[in-house]
C-alpha cells in the first residue's frame, strides 16, 4: 500500500492547524474566518493549475518511455541534456505549480538531478514568458536583454555545482 502523506506533508498540515489556532486565539473568529475565506479563494484560483500540472506530469510519465527520458535528460545526456533543459526552462510558462510537478515526473523517470537543476534555474532566471509580460514593460528591452545575457550561464553553473555537490554528498554519506 502506498503512503499518501509523507513526513513533510504531515509537518505542514500540523503547522497550518497550529497557525489557524494561533490566529483564532490572538485575533478572534472574525479574522480567522477572513483568513479561511482568503485561503479558499487562493485554492479556487490555483487549484485548477495544480490539477492540470499534475495531470500533465502523469501523462508524461505514461506516454513517454523512461528510456527516452534517460537518453535525452539522463546522467549520460551531457551537454545535449543541459541544452534541452535550459531551452525548456526558458520557454516553460507559468509558476511553480506548473513547473514543479513536471520536474518531479522527469526525475522519477530517470532525468539527471543536475539537468533538472539547470531546468529550474533557467525557468526562474530566463523565463521568456515572464520577461515579455512583466519585465519588458517595466524595465525596457535593453535592461531585460542585458539581464538575460548575464543570466545565461547561471543554469550551466547551477548544473555543474549540483553535480559536484551531489557527488560530494553521496560520497560522504
Amino acid at each position: 500500500m502506498r503512503q499518501n502523506l509523507d513526513g513533510m506533508s504531515i509537518f505542514f498540515l500540523i503547522l497550518a492547524i497550529c497557525s489557524g489556532v494561533g490566529v483564532y486565539i490572538m485575533e478572534g473568529a472574525g479574522v480567522w474566518i477572513e483568513a479561511i475565506s482568503s485561503a479558499g479563494g487562493l485554492l479556487v484560483q490555483i487549484g485548477p493549475i495544480v490539477i492540470a500540472a499534475v495531470m500533465i506530469s502523469g501523462y508524461v510519465q505514461t506516454l513517454v518511455p523512461n528510456d527516452k527520458i534517460e537518453y535525452w535528460l539522463g546522467n549520460d545526456a551531457g551537454w545535449r541534456g543541459l541544452g534541452i533543459a535550459i531551452i525548456a526552462g526558458a520557454i516553460t510558462p507559468g509558476g511553480p505549480f506548473a513547473a514543479f510537478p513536471l520536474v518531479v515526473a522527469l526525475y522519477r523517470m530517470g532525468a539527471a538531478f543536475e539537468i533538472l537543476v539547470a531546468y529550474l534555474t533557467a525557468w526562474s532566471v530566463l523565463g521568456i514568458n515572464r520577461a515579455m509580460v512583466w519585465e519588458v514593460p517595466f524595465f525596457g528591452i535593453e535592461f531585460v536583454g542585458l539581464k538575460m545575457l548575464v543570466s545565461l550561464p547561471l543554469p550551466i553553473f547551477a548544473a555543474l555545482m549540483a553535480k559536484s555537490l551531489r557527488r560530494y554528498v553521496t560520497a560522504s554519506a
